[in-house]
This record gives C-alpha cells, sequence and structure tokens, in this order.
C-alpha cells in the first residue's frame, strides 16, 4: 500500500461511486506507456480500435488504464504515476455519459443555440456539458468542440450543476464524419479556386488592407487553440470580403503564411479556408 497523496484520496471517492478513473500530468495528458506495454506488448488497447482494459498494472494506456479497483488506485505500480499527477481523468463512456468539450466563449454560445440543457461543469477555457448516454468519440467536431465518451478520457472537474438528460441524436450525429473537401487536382492553383467573383461594394483599398492586417494580426497573437483561430480568421475575412472582386491570391497567400507560421500545414489552411466557404454557402 502506498502513501495516499489528495489525488489518490479524490480518486477513491470517485471509484467508490463507479467513476473509473487515472491520473493525468500538468499538461492533462494521460501517463506515457510503461517499458512493459511499448508497441502494445502488454495485450493493452492503446490505439483505441477496440474497448477494453489494459491488463497492465501501470496506468499507462491513456483511457483503457481507468479504474474503480481500489487496490490497483493504491498499488506500488501506480504509485510513480500518482506522485507526478497533477489532475484526475475518468473515461465517461465508462459509466455511459458524453461530455460534449467545449473550449471556447464561441462554443458555448453555440452549445445555448443547438444543445438542450444539461448538467454543465466549468474548465479552464470553457465547459464541459454532460449527457446521459455513450457514443463514439471525436474530436474537433466544429470548431472548439470535442466529443468524449467511449475509448476517451476527461478532465475530472467536480459534478457540475444541473439535471443529466439523455444525449440527443443531434450530438451523435456531429461525430459521424462526412465526406473530406476535395483536393485540388495536380497543378491547379488552390488560391485561384478560392477567391471571389462579385463586384467589390467596399470601393476603398485602405478597407480591405486594413482588414487583412488584423486578420494577420490575430493569427500571429494566437497562443492556444491555433486551428480555430486560423479557421474562424478565414470565416471573418471571407464573411466580408468573400463575394466580390477584391480579395486576390496574394491576399490569400499573407493569410496562410501567417497561419503556417504558427505550424499550420498548406493541407490544413487549405481545408481551414473550403469549410469556411461551405460554412457561409460560398
Amino acid at each position: 500500500m502506498t502513501t495516499l497523496t489528495g489525488h489518490v484520496h479524490a480518486a477513491l471517492q470517485l471509484a467508490e461511486r463507479g467513476v473509473p478513473v487515472l491520473p493525468l500530468r500538468e499538461d492533462k495528458g494521460p501517463m506515457g506507456n510503461c517499458r512493459t506495454c511499448r508497441e502494445n506488448a502488454c495485450g493493452g488497447r492503446p490505439n483505441m480500435k477496440t474497448p477494453g482494459p489494459c491488463v497492465c498494472a501501470a496506468p499507462c494506456h491513456a483511457w483503457a488504464a481507468a479504474t474503480t479497483d481500489p487496490h490497483v488506485l493504491t498499488s506500488t505500480a501506480w504509485a510513480p504515476a500518482w506522485r507526478q499527477a497533477a489532475a484526475i481523468a475518468y473515461h465517461p463512456g465508462g459509466i455511459a455519459v458524453t461530455v460534449v468539450d467545449l473550449d471556447n466563449a464561441d462554443a458555448i454560445v453555440w452549445a445555448h443555440q443547438n444543445l438542450p440543457a444539461t448538467r454543465t461543469v466549468p474548465s479552464t477555457r470553457g465547459e464541459h456539458w454532460i449527457y446521459r448516454g455513450a457514443m463514439s468519440s471525436r474530436n474537433g467536431v466544429r470548431p472548439g468542440v470535442d466529443i468524449k465518451s467511449t475509448m476517451s478520457y476527461a478532465r475530472w472537474l467536480g459534478p457540475g450543476t444541473g439535471a443529466v438528460v439523455p444525449l440527443p441524436d443531434f450530438v451523435r450525429a456531429l461525430a459521424v464524419k462526412g465526406p473530406a473537401p476535395a483536393r485540388p487536382a495536380p497543378g491547379t492553383s488552390v488560391v485561384a479556386q478560392l477567391v471571389g467573383d462579385g463586384q467589390c461594394p467596399h470601393r476603398s483599398p485602405a478597407y480591405l488592407e486594413r482588414g487583412i492586417a488584423m486578420a494577420e494580426q490575430r493569427i500571429t497573437d494566437a497562443t492556444s487553440a491555433i486551428h480555430n483561430t486560423v479557421y474562424r480568421t478565414f470565416l471573418a475575412v471571407l464573411r466580408v470580403h468573400g463575394r466580390c472582386g477584391c480579395l486576390t491570391g496574394d491576399h490569400v497567400d499573407r493569410l496562410f503564411t501567417a497561419a503556417q507560421a504558427k505550424g499550420e500545414s498548406l493541407r490544413h489552411c487549405e481545408t481551414a479556408w473550403t469549410n469556411a466557404r461551405t460554412q457561409l454557402g460560398m
């Protein structure tokens, strides 16, 4: 039996209520595979292909390591993980619930407009909305929104407030992957397919230049959620300039360059731009 830390005490309380738990690192990530389990040698399922617990004694397989067994939680094998732990996570699918993870204020507004009210838990940057019923997990179902249920884990942030309501079909539909946007044919200019072809109502080149400069700065200043910031910035530019002839390939190149300077790939830039156009019906 190890000396119990505060995290272990909290984990045992959750486990007693039937909630499968595991330790998290300071960066909110799970513990990495132990040497015994490298390359899935232990028979666990870190690649998330099929549900089921890892058979290793140490918490090395993220969601699959989550357990309600107090003997495992307080075992010598788990002691190093608890000493490093900065938080506790749980497996939502293990208690037949789904977490809609809203990562920013825009995502919360979207949820209030589209999802039924349910139990809500404040998170570091947004909120967790908890629904009764399990489903497939998927990150990035829309900007700032992840779905965590089966074969996933969520940080334990407290019980939250409000009654838990059944999982709506609308949330299930979010996790269904649609067809990928069409890739341009080899040798085809992506920019040529993206700029507008209407009449410019702005009349002032300075207005467009100021808008592009502000968009570049917004991307450059982003310190987190880079994918979402790039998408939202592209969406804002297209909403104002996407249907007129003032947006040129040079402007698009400037936005792509700013995004790539923050670590985005050219493919992601193309996809984000295409998705923004689709969102606006362009």
